[in-house]
């Protein structure tokens, strides 16, 4: 491709976005560019306060925990509340908690804070992704997810790098330089980012209800087919997390270095940046059901080759073939998630999903430790194929009546939303006043209206039936 046409791809992958998406996308890169706790809370609990590696773990996994637990209470908040309440109160609350954090001596007292850490960096996420849902048309979405991940890997791998030569001069500057720049997130949240929240319809000063229906964590809970996804990217996420968990150990049982892992490792990072707009554009307007599923087998199975794998180079060719599925599985199942969640409950599905990737965090390390020592490294790569191929499977029974992305789904949708103008015609709900000031106006486009679970749009039959 020539250099005028790689410009215009790159205007191409960029353009049409609202300008309050790319404030978000710019705190989500400064808040991964000082992610230092993440990174270096091993190093910096063994190394640098002399605990022991166990207790390093046991941090690691509160940590992981706060996660788990905040992500339900985040999305109730973000329903309720609104995207940019929680989202300052989940930044501030993370860039004091951190500070606090490089200050703690008492092993109880630095666990108690890393549980804290854990639930208030984690309380942003569904904030975040409800309010790029609002704020991005349905077409564009796989873009705007793809983007944001990409923003995060980018954030990562520089912060990687920066964080260790902040760490051979001051852990406590990590600390404070991730409290800082979280901190100016959330000024960036609060100067330049309006609530985007879907508000009901108000007639002579009182709220009334347009059908949508309220929703509640039960309706989450209930709506079979949204929670079939839930598991699904549960599962996709075990196998992704090994890559972080299992490998490195692995990789140190058949006799490399630490160094050897960063090298490997690091193509997952290089790929990310370099792979993902480009292949961005090519899958965003292809069918999510193929891409999902194949997504799931190249998981699978690349980390299954790893089983094979006896130097640098074949650990590397295996890292290439799951990163791979991680570029096209990340931003087709976030617009999956949103494709299947009521506007006015995209806080509460947001959790729930956001909860599925943090309980697979806490899981992870205890699979992949009780395998290795159990049976070997082996039967962890044979098993995350295993796993791939059973996820890929899901998919495919979950989705094969969903529409695809050739243009049936804003078919259905329209029968959806004139069948409903049609039970609501003759009711003079009277006019609708225009927004707040500072509220972003968001319709729901007719791809969205979809039957609320449990009615009888929805139909009686399984998840996997009534998926469409």
């Amino acid at each position: 491709m020539s250099v005028a046409g790689l410009r215009r791809a790159a205007r191409e992958s960029v353009s049409g976005l609202p300008r309050e998406f790319w404030w978000l996308w710019t705190s989500t890169l400064v808040n991964r560019l000082g992610g230092f706790v993440a990174t270096f809370m091993a190093l910096y609990l063994t190394l640098d306060r002399g605990y022991s590696a166990s207790y390093a773990g046991l941090v690691a996994a509160l940590h992981g925990l706060g996660g788990v637990v905040s992500s339900l209470g985040a999305g109730v908040m973000t329903d309720r509340l609104g995207r940019r309440p929680t989202m300052l109160i989940a930044q501030t609350s993370t860039a004091v908690s951190v500070a606090v954090l490089g200050f703690m001596v008492h092993p109880v007292a630095i666990a108690a804070v890393a549980f804290v850490v854990g639930m208030a960096s984690n309380a942003s996420r569904p904030a975040v992704q409800a309010m790029m849902a609002d704020i991005v048309r349905p077409e564009d979405r796989v873009r705007a997810f793809s983007l944001n991940y990409w923003a995060i890997n980018l954030g990562f791998a520089v912060s990687s790098a920066g964080a260790g030569f902040v760490a051979e001069y001051s852990y406590l500057a990590g600390f404070l330089g991730e409290a800082a720049m979280t901190l100016f997130c959330a000024v960036v949240v609060f100067m330049k980012v309006p609530e985007s929240r879907p508000e009901k319809p108000v007639v002579s000063g009182r709220a009334v209800d347009d059908g949508a229906g309220e929703v509640r964590l039960s309706t989450v809970l209930r709506d079979g087919r949204f929670m079939s996804v839930v598991g699904l990217s549960f599962v996709i996420a075990l196998i992704f997390q090994q890559g972080y968990v299992g490998l490195p150990v692995a990789m140190g049982a058949d006799g490399f270095s630490s160094s050897d892992f960063g090298t490997a490792v690091a193509v997952n990072g290089v790929l990310i940046v370099v792979l993902q707009i480009p292949v961005t554009r090519f899958i965003q307007h292809r069918d999510p059901r193929r891409l999902l599923l194949v997504s799931s087998l190249l998981a699978g199975y690349g980390f299954g080759l790893t089983a094979f794998a006896g130097s640098v180079a074949v650990y590397a060719l295996t890292i290439c073939v799951w990163t791979v599925a991680e570029i096209v599985n990340a931003p087709i199942q976030s617009s999956l998630v949103v494709r299947l969640s009521p506007a006015r409950g995209r806080g509460r599905y947001q959790g729930m999903y956001t909860m599925s990737w943090s309980a697979a965090a806490l899981i992870a390390p205890l699979m992949s430790g009780l395998v290795i020592d159990r049976f070997g490294a082996q039967w962890l790569w044979g098993a995350c194929a295993v796993l791939g191929t059973g996820a890929a499977l899901g998919y495919w029974l979950l989705m094969r009546n969903l529409p695809g992305a050739d243009g049936t789904a804003a078919s259905e949708g329209s029968r959806v939303a004139e069948s409903g103008a049609a039970g609501a015609s003759g009711a003079d709900a009277g006019p609708v006043p225009a927004p707040a000031p500072g509220v972003v106006p968001v319709p729901v486009p007719v791809s969205e209206v979809v039957p609320a679970p449990g009615s009888d749009a929805a139909g009686a039959g399984p998840a996997i039936e009534r998926a469409g």
